[in-house]
């Protein structure tokens, strides 16, 4: 009769006993309640409502199918790696619910290559360089003079503002384009033609930072919501 070691069978009981306690767990972790407990931050201004799925899509294939593929990636059985549980978030993820005929700045303009320099500052090819998601924020960036990297040659023909666009340029006061322009030119609103008309700054980073909208809430175009949204992809 085959003798079986006290260590052994320690052994033995832990692993069912992590299989007991492992099986409902995951079955918990699952559930659309426990998302908040499963996300790496509070969404963003603007996406309390959204799911997680509508941003992370299922990976192809399953599980096992996942894990022998970017094994055959690590050991160079393949030439690249496979998403793993679900895919990564891209630009295309953004613009199901932002794609909007009117916006000022689109990400596909920063792809030009007379862009080159400007997104080596600041990459505007993509949406979360501004709007990184699970951070509670509208704009997730610091400054306010993006517009340094594009705008250092702006001539406006009968300049309406009382301080002329170019000795702000000149004197490097770009905080003052977002305090009177939207950036996505999506709001609508009357641009100011006097500097002290113009949002405050203080106000214009609580909006960034989730806070109340100084540009107003009449909009050219409006994001779907999560209803809408699965309209679009379950016709």
């Amino acid at each position: 009769m085959l003798k079986i070691s006290p260590l052994r069978k320690r052994q033995f009981f832990g692993c069912i006993i992590g299989l007991i306690l492992a099986i409902p767990l995951i079955y918990v972790l699952t559930l659309d309640t426990s998302e908040e407990y499963l996300s790496i931050g509070p969404m963003n201004t603007g996406h309390k409502d959204l799911k997680c799925f509508a941003c992370h899509a299922d990976a192809n294939g399953n599980l096992v199918q996942q894990i022998q593929s970017n094994i055959s990636y690590t050991i160079g059985a393949r030439d690249k790696n496979v998403d793993f549980g679900t895919k990564d978030v891209t630009l295309d993820n953004c613009l199901q619910c932002h794609d909007r005929p009117n916006d000022r700045h689109p990400v596909y303009r920063f792809s030009e290559p007379r862009f080159k320099e400007a997104i080596e500052q600041i990459n505007a090819t993509t949406c979360i360089t501004c709007h990184t998601e699970h951070k509670k924020e509208r704009v997730s960036l610091d400054k306010v003079n993006y517009c340094m990297n594009c705008h250092q040659t702006l001539e406006i023909e009968n300049d309406p503002l009382d301080i002329s666009h170019k000795d702000l340029i000149l004197n490097e006061k770009w905080s003052t384009c977002i305090q009177c322009h939207d950036f996505h030119g999506n709001h609508k609103y009357k641009v100011p033609e006097k500097l002290a008309d113009t949002i405050s700054l203080k106000n214009i980073k609580e909006y960034f930072k989730g806070g109340k909208d100084p540009f107003g809430t009449d909009k050219k175009y409006t994001a779907l919501s999560l209803e809408e949204w699965l309209k679009t992809v379950n016709p």
